[in-house]
């Protein structure tokens, strides 16, 4: 999910061991389970017939520890964000094509300025029976902009005037903005933007939401039991339970689904994936542009402050060697941008190929022969140090020296923020409005490769005071023309995100980037 977590876990990674003791001696777990089922928005992987009523599903994944919580506001990890989904519900959610869909919100509306928002609620009642109000969504959006609180909406948030905000009446919500904000629905649609009930503090022990399945019992680092919330608001889920497992370790996972003590697998590798596809004792589902592979080079400082020398770089990767190399091929090959195949994306430009010639001229007119540059990496994320090694060798082919360097991976996406000139980087699915606005504006706080630029931020802000959707896509579509030509982000693949199922598992989304509306909803799942 994203580049990593806000924060570092606050507890490492179960061992298997300490696992299966915990767990009653089970063969083994599968990590997060994180599938979409078919919806709004996604395809189901397969059919399967007519979805079956009853069962439980045991999804295996991996876990923050005895410091684990249901809180909704502080999902972090994956298993976090598929516990908060199957308790609670947001006002909106990100579409396959990481648009805003309506959720708990039946309709937004602006005034003409776009600085000011009227939302109008679904009927749709919490697990205690108590409708879902106006009053506690303001309630829940106030919790997450505490300013003494670290709860992982908050930045997106940030355009909402939450004093000036008011509840119209029970069902509807008249949100004031700071500035006109055009993508007013992504604000709702943000990671851990869920709705609980004006008040509630106490998520632990017996945690109400209006989402899909209602508590039963939660074990920190061990397990979290839901059953099926026959009043929900979108229809009652098939299973009739559905059990979360921690585990951390890949092998444990495929072995437990092998061996029938999960269902469910999250975050299988692509060779895993390559070994039993298609073999018949377990589903492959691959998730699609889930997360950008690129490397990062920090455009504030030699020799990446020259423009001719990134675009040199860009046309010293060759990028099916990396997705092949680094991936196994899970993956589709990237052009330099985010958001391959989400909404606005800028895919009318020319595939930029290898062009080891012409890289040389670059280097040259801007000084840089024979150039010596660090590539830091870790094994933080799949495929890192592998595609590291990979752009080593081909860079050398144009004469520049690539020195790896290995990172901690406890502390690696903090310490590439600001340090060093070019390193391995990720992101998750997000729209391409917030990369910009998270990742490219001068003042963004996750900003890795220190694009600053005021006209930039000039055309984010034309964008976002811009009604016309067509007209707000052209100048989105200039930004990106922008980077395409001198950004710092060398984007050579979007790899997939490949979950295992049991065979007997029905109803889950192939077209669901993780993070996405279709991702992580079991309430669609059944048992054949």
């Amino acid at each position: 999910m994203y580049d990593g977590p806000v924060h570092p876990p606050r507890f490492p990674g179960l061992h298997r061991r300490g696992f299966l003791a915990a767990a009653g001696g089970a063969a083994g777990l599968g990590a997060l389970a994180l599938a979409g089922c078919a919806g709004p928005s996604g395809d189901a992987a397969d059919g399967g017939g007519k979805p079956r009523r009853g069962g439980k599903l045991r999804a295996a994944f991996a876990g923050g520890g005895a410091g684990e919580t249901l809180d909704p506001h502080l999902a972090n990890l994956f298993a976090d964000a598929a516990r908060a989904k199957a308790l609670f519900d947001k006002l909106a959610d990100f579409g396959a094509d990481l648009s805003a869909e309506p959720r708990l919100a039946a309709s937004w509306e602006p005034n003409a300025g776009l600085d000011r928002w009227t939302v109008k609620l679904r009927k749709a009642s919490f697990h205690n029976g108590k409708p879902v109000t106006a009053r506690d969504v303001l309630y829940s959006y106030r919790r997450i902009a505490d300013p003494k609180k670290a709860f992982r909406a908050k930045a997106s948030l940030e355009p909402l005037d939450l004093e000036a905000s008011r509840a119209v009446d029970e069902r509807t919500v008249e949100f004031a903005l700071k500035r006109p904000t055009a993508e007013f629905p992504n604000l709702l649609a943000a990671f851990g933007a869920y709705v609980v009930p004006d008040g509630a503090q106490d998520f632990d022990r017996k945690p109400v939401g209006s989402g899909p399945f209602r508590f039963v019992s939660f074990t920190p680092g061990r397990s979290a039991v839901f059953r099926r919330n026959d009043d929900y608001w979108e229809g009652a889920p098939h299973l009739d339970q559905l059990e979360f497992l921690v585990a951390n370790e890949e092998s444990a996972r495929v072995n437990s689904l092998l061996g029938g003590q999960v269902e469910y697998a999250h975050e299988l590798a692509p060779t895993t994936a390559r070994a039993h596809e298609g073999q018949g004792q377990i589903e492959i589902v691959r998730l699609r542009n889930s997360a950008m592979q690129s490397f990062a080079m920090k455009t504030d400082r030699a020799p990446f402050d020259d423009k001719r020398v990134r675009e040199a770089f860009f046309l010293l990767a060759d990028r099916k060697e990396l997705l092949d190399g680094a991936l196994s091929g899970a993956g589709e090959i990237g052009n330099d941008l985010f958001g391959k195949g989400y909404e606005y994306y800028e895919d009318g430009l020319p595939q930029r190929e290898q062009d080891l010639d012409r890289a040389r001229h670059l280097l040259k007119k801007a000084g840089a022969d024979g150039l010596r540059v660090t590539l830091d990496t870790s094994a933080v994320a799949a495929g890192f140090t592998e595609a590291a090694a990979i752009f080593r060798d081909q860079a050398a082919k144009a004469g520049v020296q690539v020195k790896v360097a290995m990172g901690s991976k406890d502390s690696y996406w903090q310490d590439t923020l600001d340090s060093g000139t070019l390193c391995c980087y990720r992101s998750g699915a997000m729209p391409i409005e917030s990369h910009f606005s998270q990742r490219l504006l001068t003042g963004s706080t996750t900003n890795a490769t220190k694009w600053q630029h005021k006209d930039f931020d000039a055309l984010y802000q034309q964008a976002q005071s811009t009604r016309s959707k067509k007209d707000r896509a052209a100048v989105y579509a200039r930004m990106q023309r922008r980077l395409y030509a001198e950004g710092g982000f060398l984007v050579w693949g979007f790899a997939d995100w490949i979950l295992g199922t049991a065979r007997n598992v029905r109803g889950v989304a192939h077209q669901a980037p993780a993070n996405t509306l279709d991702w992580a909803r079991f309430d669609k799942v059944w048992l054949a």
